[in-house]
Formats: structure tokens, sequence, C-alpha cells
């Protein structure tokens, strides 16, 4: 099912506890969530300022102005 998004973060949120490190999605594409799976990389070239629309294979299927006055969360 794909969703409309607002990107607020193009990388994942490092946690690091006593052991290793932990990643979790901060760009709201991973198909593992709340864990990272790098599904973020298609993000990072993204346009400040442009609704991008991703189907389920988690890339980019069409943007434009970004006028989406919905819910947005950080």
């Amino acid at each position: 099912m794909a969703r409309i998004i607002r990107h607020v973060a193009a990388a994942p949120v490092k946690i690091e506890p006593s052991e290793k490190p932990i990643f979790v999605c901060a760009c709201g594409l991973t198909k593992n969530f709340p864990m990272c799976d790098g599904s973020h990389k298609v993000a990072r070239t993204e346009e400040a300022g442009q609704l991008y629309v991703y189907g389920d294979d988690r890339q980019p299927k069409s943007h434009g102005a970004d006028d989406f006055t919905g819910n947005t969360c950080a």
C-alpha cells in the first residue's frame, strides 16, 4: 500500500546503548519498522519543498510542489 510521507529526515536515528549501535528509521520508508533497513538512501536526493510519492517498492513514483496540509510527524 502506498503512503504519503513528509520527510523531515533523510537518515536513521542512531542510538548507542552500551553494546552495539541501533539505527531507528526516521524517513518512514523502511519495511522493517521501526528498524532502519537502508531504504532512506533514495530520500537523500530529494529536494526541499517537493512532495514525493512512493510505491510499495519504496521508489519515488512522482513528485511535485509540497502543498500537503495534512498531518506530519517528526
